[in-house]
């Protein structure tokens, strides 16, 4: 119960943070909201930054995000989930039409809230241990992100809570059988942290509109490196590690 507690306060920190953003985000004129996306991208860069350099493994970092975005590209996901984000975004009464904004901020907070190692290890903790250290910390943080990112992208970002809660809670409630085998693991959380913090500087360039890149279809990434670290014992040595 206190698991779910923790999660249910991330969700939270989201949702206000997304409504102070979009409170003053309607304030914004094109030039502050140019400055708004310059300090999203840039923050949200350095986040990638921080997660990207706990991989150790960087081969399993190329071939992750490779194999994954071919499996990602055959099944469409970032449209699957673009398509999510525009049906969402017909709950929200009298919303008009912004050039697939709504499903874009929707997509990029869920992945920078969902995809870096504190939702994994934070969500083991709570539902495990029954502490929320790391939650609340991380609550706090996507909730300043939240703002930002709804300042620059609007009120979708504010939807990235239903994420948070479907992901998060069912890591939470799956902690006490998936926790021991993480923990026999340890390289799970590093190199899902070193994917995840690839995927977010993917975001980071759409945010600084540098390059448009599809990160919703590098989501298999996230899976595919699990599968290199139980693979490690044998490839390993033939790296030369």
């Amino acid at each position: 119960m206190d698991g779910m507690l923790a999660v249910i306060i991330n969700v939270g920190a989201v949702i206000v943070g997304s409504a102070i953003g979009l409170l003053f985000g309607r304030r914004n004129n094109e030039k502050l909201k140019t400055l708004v996306m310059t300090c999203a991208g840039l923050t949200t860069l350095l986040i990638a930054l921080q997660m990207a350099w706990k991989g150790q493994r960087i081969l399993y970092l190329l071939l992750s995000l490779l194999l994954g975005g071919l499996v990602g590209y055959a099944l469409d996901i970032e449209g699957r989930i673009l398509k999510l984000g525009e049906a969402l975004k017909r709950l929200v009464p009298g919303s008009k039409d912004d050039s697939g904004g709504f499903a874009q901020g929707f997509l990029a907070a869920s992945v920078l809230f969902c995809v870096g190692a504190m939702s994994i290890l934070g969500s083991f903790q709570a539902g495990a241990e029954g502490k929320m250290d790391i939650i609340l910390i991380k609550s706090v943080m996507d909730g300043t992100m939240a703002i930002i990112l709804t300042g620059a992208l609007g009120i979708g970002v504010g939807f990235s809570a239903l994420s948070i809660l479907v992901y998060q809670g069912a890591l939470t409630l799956a902690a006490v059988w998936v926790k021991p085998w993480v923990d026999l693991h340890p390289l799970v959380l590093s190199e899902v942290s070193g994917v995840g913090g690839l995927m977010v500087a993917m975001i980071s360039l759409n945010l600084l509109e540098l390059k448009k890149i599809p990160t919703g279809n590098f989501l298999p990434a996230l899976v595919v490196v699990v599968f290199f670290v139980l693979a490690d014992p044998w490839l390993k040595p033939l790296m030369g590690g």
